[in-house]
């Protein structure tokens, strides 16, 4: 009598096996963890924020972590590494990734090759961390699915540099609320108004003047 060959029961690094009948998917039981870095400059200081949740949706973990001078890229594999070490020493059997990288997803399905002498190690470390997992997955997700992650990144460089920014590159700048006019004093030399008070603004701020000369008496 023909026996079919026994299941292999390892960890799948892009796919999870068929679950045995009345057993749970691993999709159930799978946490989730959302993952983003980036730089201010690419390369510039870099940072990476990583959020985590359990089966039921509830956050168990915020991570943020400052890690230099770097690029974006590099930025993103240190929080999946980071996700995965948490998911690793908390003994998180199933693991889902989300992140805005496409890049990264696309390297960590084997759909692109890894190319940069920078990213292969962290590419390596990260699929040996995989796959560990008895399931693993790692999707695409928007920007705007990815907010908690990207915010918890930017706070570790705020954090760090004190001056708060959006770090990627391509990411679109939020527009500062209107502030109320004020008036400051300036001098007018070799062509130039030069102000005499503190600005206190934002580098590369554009500002809106008014010139009244003020007659001394």
């Amino acid at each position: 009598m023909f026996k079919p060959p026994p299941a292999n029961r390892g960890a799948r690094l892009f796919a999870d096996a068929a679950p045995e009948p009345n057993a749970p998917t691993s999709a159930t039981a799978a946490y989730r963890a959302n993952i983003d870095g980036g730089s201010r400059g690419n390369p510039g200081p870099a940072s990476y924020g990583v959020v985590i949740r359990d089966p039921r949706g509830q956050v168990v973990a915020k991570l943020k972590k400052y890690i230099g001078r770097s690029t974006n890229n590099v930025a993103e594999y240190y929080g999946l590494i980071a996700a995965l070490d948490y998911a690793q020493q908390h003994g998180i059997r199933a693991l889902r990734v989300e992140s805005d990288s496409e890049l990264l997803v696309r390297q960590m399905r084997g759909q692109y090759k890894v190319k940069s002498p920078e990213l292969r190690p962290l590419f390596e470390r990260a699929r040996k961390m995989a796959q560990t997992f008895d399931s693993f997955k790692i999707e695409h997700v928007y920007r705007e699915q990815n907010a908690e992650a990207d915010a918890l990144a930017n706070e570790a460089l705020d954090e760090t540099s004190g001056a708060p920014s959006r770090m990627k590159s391509d990411a679109p700048v939020a527009k500062p609320h209107p502030a109320q006019p004020r008036k400051i004093r300036a001098r007018f030399r070799n062509g130039a108004l030069v102000p005499l008070d503190p600005l206190d603004l934002p580098e590369g701020s554009e500002v809106e003047i008014s010139v009244r000369p003020i007659v001394k008496s």
